[in-house]
């Protein structure tokens, strides 16, 4: 061991999850969800490994996503819908660029993954998809899911 080798990034290897480097409070390392490859993923844990639990959670994610899907079409169209109203009613003056959306599904057009975060939320392990939107710039957007069911479209996520 060598002298300086306390300021060296702590590393762990996951046969399922893959790489990961201990930076700041997480975890980080890539997850590919659908056609998404190297997805930014941070996971919580110690500073000697990630959260067992948060670990299990990012080896099931990638093979569940499919599933998730539909509940998470359906809280960004609902997301949606005042930005669209908005439009009809005159009201949109600073919004710029609403896409007209009249089905969930037309979401995935106008939406792009950035990140996925897995800790405690509350005490209970949390998975967190974020979101970019075509309709709402300013903020990201988290559909967080605790025991693989939708509890929230969070707005501002880090």
């Amino acid at each position: 061991m060598g002298i300086l080798d306390f300021l060296k990034r702590p590393a762990f290897r996951d046969p399922v999850v893959g790489n990961l480097l201990r930076q700041g409070r997480y975890w980080r390392g890539q997850i590919s969800l659908g056609s998404e490859r190297d997805l930014p993923m941070l996971l919580a844990g110690s500073r000697a490994a990630p959260d067992e639990a948060g670990l299990g959670l990012a080896r099931e994610l990638g093979p569940r996503y499919a599933t998730l899907l539909p509940a998470i079409e359906r809280a960004l169209f609902e997301h949606h819908e005042p930005y669209s109203e908005a439009v009809a009613s005159g009201e949109a003056g600073q919004l710029g660029e609403v896409p007209r959306l009249t089905s969930p599904e037309q979401v995935w057009g106008h939406i792009s993954l950035v990140r996925v975060l897995i800790e405690p939320l509350g005490g209970v392990d949390t998975v967190e998809i974020a979101y970019r939107t075509d309709w709402d710039t300013e903020h990201t957007l988290g559909a967080r899911f605790q025991g693989w069911a939708l509890i929230e479209l969070n707005g501002s996520v880090i």
